[in-house]
């Protein structure tokens, strides 16, 4: 395997975590917006992560084995709007209702902090990585 695959790697995580990161952005923008109808009404989005393993006979077909995280799609989720009886907002329908999106805002954030969190890892894998190929190249001179 050769020692740049770890930055390949630990890239695909950076890039992933950003697309969670921004889906949290998103659901956090949107908590407090509310619709008259509740079909139309934002929905929390989340990311679907998958890990690709290279073939198990790569090395065999001359091919590098690896992995990565790749981002397989963004989902919304299924859980129903919270109703408010609000009867005084422009938005409200018939009997007075507004929807508010199903946006959990302590989930959110626990999410982004962890999103954070993972994305500081790949960049110090990514540091190490670099620190240890030219600590391997000053062995040379």
């Amino acid at each position: 395997m050769s020692s740049f695959k770890v930055f390949e790697i630990a890239g695909s995580g950076l890039s992933a975590q950003s697309v969670r990161l921004n889906t949290v952005a998103s659901n956090l923008a949107n908590a407090d917006s509310v619709s008259g109808d509740p079909n139309t009404v934002y929905k929390a989005r989340h990311p679907v992560f998958q890990a690709v393993h290279a073939a198990v006979g790569a090395h065999a077909q001359g091919q590098q084995a690896g992995a990565a995280v790749r981002v397989t799609g963004i989902v919304e989720s299924n859980a129903p709007p919270t109703v408010r009886n609000d009867p005084g907002n422009p938005l409200a329908d018939a009997q007075g209702n507004v929807y508010a999106p199903n946006v959990n805002v302590i989930e959110e954030m626990t999410d982004m902090i962890s999103a954070s969190r993972a994305y500081q890892n790949d960049v110090e894998v990514m540091s190490t990585a670099k620190d240890l190929m030219l600590a391997t190249l000053k062995l040379g001179s």
